[in-house]
């Protein structure tokens, strides 16, 4: 229970304050107050939003944001080194100058509604606005589980609608057309991307020995992670992950062609077991190959000397051996394991139909509606 304690106040008299203990126990003060019954009345209700959960603390809600986030938030934070590369830099081009030096209090649901006003003023896209909203959110809501403040001003904000684009995806025909124009040092690599379906880090941390020529499988067990040195945990540009996204090994059965032409590759740079497979040199190297160069130097020369009339990413290939996957009739578990999904809904968003998807439909209804037709 609450209790007042006196205070002599300076040139006489005497005045209480309001005493009571937070959630951890410590003898906090409510306030000072003429009379002993006012004290008692404060420290009373402030004991009561101790044991309803409603206290906060009105001291550390007086900490900046910037102080809160470095000295609470950040330091805690448990996210892939990708995932926390990119929140710093929201951090620092988005949101320390926006908010940095406001106490977090002060920080009201109008003004994050006005930051995002802004934000797409400014140009920046709805799902980049959406991302972003969802990192000062999660800041936020750690607040209020350390009573630092009593509401997460970021729960209501009116986000823009995100339009989900229709993705068109690369045809076996567009493929082929494609290769054709990669030069032969890099085919191994873009074919294996195909046949495998692997994210870019795991692609180029393949080494020798995790492809298993008997068991006709590769085996995913490293991933690349490319960022900038400031930012990174070590101070270096490349890192290499001991285990791939969501840290589940995962093995993809392939085909005899692509080991043999990953065979070929061995043998022609002379790459020992734990070489990289697509190194960044031509032989054996400690570096694999960066992702913009071979973005910039291989492959968008290579699209465009296709003259394919649409966009592709190099992750694209990602989307079209999900995409394969299912047209040639592999079901959505088997899909789910090759990609390295744990959820049905990223799965989801790697499958696409192709372009003569509609007609084959379409033959597939006519060949059951004419069934029921009688025989002239």
């Amino acid at each position: 229970m609450g209790w007042a304690r006196p205070k002599s106040l300076v040139g006489g008299g005497r005045a209480y304050m309001a005493m009571y203990r937070d959630p951890a126990g410590n003898t906090r003060s409510a306030g000072t107050f003429h009379t002993r019954r006012e004290a008692l009345r404060v420290a009373r209700d402030a004991e009561r939003e101790v044991e309803t959960g409603d206290w906060i603390d009105r001291r550390a809600g007086r900490m900046t944001f910037e102080d809160y986030v470095e000295r609470h938030w950040w330091p805690h934070l448990h996210v892939e080194v990708t995932t926390r590369v990119a929140y710093r830099s929201y951090l620092d081009k988005h949101f320390m100058p926006r908010f940095g030096r406001v106490p977090m209090y002060r920080i009201q649901p109008t003004m994050v509604q006005d930051w995002v006003t802004d934000a797409v003023d400014s140009g920046l896209a709805p799902k980049t606005v959406v991302k972003y909203h969802t990192m000062l959110h999660s800041i936020f809501k750690q607040a209020v589980r350390d009573r630092v403040i009593g509401l997460n001003p970021t729960d209501s904000t009116r986000l823009p609608k995100v339009v989900k684009p229709t993705r068109r995806i690369l045809t076996p025909e567009e493929f082929d057309a494609l290769l054709a124009h990669i030069p032969g040092r890099w085919a191994p690599l873009v074919l294996t991307a195909v046949e495998t379906g692997m994210r870019w880090g795991e692609l180029v941390a393949v080494r020798p020995r995790h492809v298993d020529w008997l068991r006709r499988s590769i085996t995913v067990q490293e991933t690349v992670v490319e960022t900038a040195s400031k930012h990174s945990p070590t101070g270096q540009r490349v890192l290499i992950k001991p285990y791939p996204k969501d840290n589940e090994p995962r093995t993809i059965t392939v085909g005899a062609d692509l080991l043999d032409v990953l065979a070929r590759r061995i043998q022609e740079y002379g790459l020992g077991r734990d070489d990289f497979l697509f190194p960044s040199l031509e032989g054996p190297s400690e570096y694999p190959v960066s992702r913009n160069t071979f973005r910039t130097r291989v492959w968008q020369p290579a699209v465009k000397a296709a003259g394919l009339d649409f966009n592709v990413r190099m992750h694209d290939l990602r989307h079209a051996h999900a995409s394969w996957l299912l047209a040639g009739g592999a079901d959505i578990p088997a899909t789910m394991e090759r990609l390295g999904h744990r959820q049905l809904s990223t799965t989801q968003q790697y499958v696409h139909t192709l372009p003569d998807a509609d007609q084959r439909a379409l033959d597939a209804f006519s060949r059951v509606r004419r069934r029921t037709r009688p025989t002239p």
